[in-house]
C-alpha cells in the first residue's frame, strides 16, 4: 500500500511542475510613434 501511495504522490507531483511549466510569458509590443525631424532654415530665400 505504500509503494501506491508513493506512486500517486509522485504523478500528483509530476502533473503539477508539467502544469506549471508550460506557462509562457506574453510578450508586450509597445509601438512608439515615429519621429519627425524638425526643418531646417535655409536662408530668406532659399
Amino acid at each position: 500500500m505504500s509503494k501506491s501511495i508513493k506512486l500517486v504522490a509522485m504523478l500528483g507531483f509530476v502533473a503539477a511542475v508539467s502544469a506549471c511549466g508550460q506557462q509562457e510569458e506574453e510578450e508586450v509590443v509597445v509601438v512608439q510613434p515615429p519621429v519627425t525631424t524638425e526643418p531646417v532654415y535655409t536662408g530668406k530665400y532659399k
